[in-house]
């Protein structure tokens, strides 16, 4: 029998060839050069525009430093037991609720962001919601005359009034605040130093946001973790308070019962008694509120432990820091796409020409 050998075809291509194939190419798109001249120069003309037309970005950033305060009470030592009189706990403040990072969520939960819109700014020498001048420099007004639910619609109601609708348009741009104008980091993972930027076009409303958000969200902070701490606090400040008035009244009463009887005869003791029931009254109230006192100076020590330290570092100040693609790079950028693009696409429609 006589062998028959298939030859198998050979898809690889060599070396020469691949440098043939890219000679052509080459070729090709040198004989192509008006039309790839004209789209480099279109590209530039549209970048030249798009640059000349573009809003500049603002950055409004604040630094600030964060130490959280010391709730575990160490230093209190033995005396926090005295806190039992009154049977009020002064072991702490918010220490669980937050803890290092969790601050940097808070800037991007909705409540924060609504109550920063919602707050009051100066703008042109006008009073404005931020979330009015937001609604303007975005020119959301204009398409919402075209909409009758949405032509007259206001923020100046409580937001526990705010309808649905309200409540939507809120969600939609703390939404849009979260994803393209609000940026929280720090810088370092080793410090306790926190970045907060706002990016807007509106210049004002950069400065104005950043400003009120930290205010808002830093203050927020301290008022959860020194929360319990500061009800313990007044607690105490009430009793102490009330104690001190029943003392004032025990000692008037003492006075009042020996001008009673200046000159009892020592012969009838009862007419003594109203007078030594006083006394007694006067001792225990001094002892019930040098105990509260005593109380009343741990809480306050306890206040300021849990109390963290946020200090500004950096604040925004006129004019912001401006982002915008200079003239000549829309010129360079434009010019460079379009003639990538066109190149690519001369390349595409001769192989399709090849393989057809």
């Amino acid at each position: 029998m006589q062998e028959i050998n298939h030859e198998q075809p050979n898809d690889e291509i060599s070396l020469k060839e691949l440098i043939l194939k890219l000679k052509d190419w080459y070729l090709y798109l040198l004989s192509k050069w008006i039309i790839i001249l004209i789209a480099g120069i279109l590209g530039g003309i549209l970048g030249f525009t798009y640059a000349y037309f573009q809003k500049p970005i603002y950055t409004a950033e604040t630094t600030f430093v964060l130490e959280e305060g010391d709730s575990g009470g160490g230093g209190l030592g033995g005396l926090g037991g005295l806190a039992s009189i009154a049977g009020i706990d002064l072991g702490g403040g918010g220490g669980g609720i937050f803890q290092g990072d969790n601050i940097l969520q808070l800037y991007k939960s909705r409540r924060m962001i609504q109550e920063t819109l919602l707050s009051v700014d100066t703008f042109d020498n006008k009073t404005q919601l931020l979330i009015e001048r937001y609604v303007s420099f975005k020119e959301l007004k204009e398409a919402w005359e075209k909409q009758p639910k949405l032509a007259n619609i206001s923020f100046q109601d409580i937001p526990s009034k705010f309808t649905r609708l309200q409540d939507s348009i809120i969600t939609q741009i703390v939404n849009d605040i979260n994803k393209n104008y609000l940026v929280v980091v720090k810088p370092d993972k080793k410090l306790s130093i926190i970045s907060v930027k706002v990016k807007s076009k509106d210049e004002a409303f950069a400065k104005a946001f950043a400003d009120r958000i930290v205010k808002t969200v830093n203050d927020f902070y301290v008022n959860t973790k020194t929360k319990k701490s500061a009800e313990n606090l007044a607690i105490l400040q009430f009793q102490a308070d009330s104690i001190k008035r029943v003392l004032n009244y025990s000692i008037t009463g003492v006075a009042a019962a020996v001008d009673a009887n200046p000159n009892s005869n020592p012969a009838f003791q009862t007419l003594r008694v109203p007078s030594q029931k006083k006394q007694l009254d006067v001792q225990v109230n001094a002892k019930a509120y040098e105990e509260i006192l005593k109380n009343l100076e741990i809480a306050k020590i306890t206040f300021r432990k849990d109390k963290p330290l946020i200090q500004v570092i950096d604040a925004p100040v006129f004019p912001l820091d401006v982002e915008k693609i200079s003239k000549i790079k829309g010129i360079v950028f434009g010019g460079v796409i379009f003639t990538i693009l066109i190149t690519l696409g001369l390349l595409l429609l001769k192989l399709l020409r090849e393989a057809l």
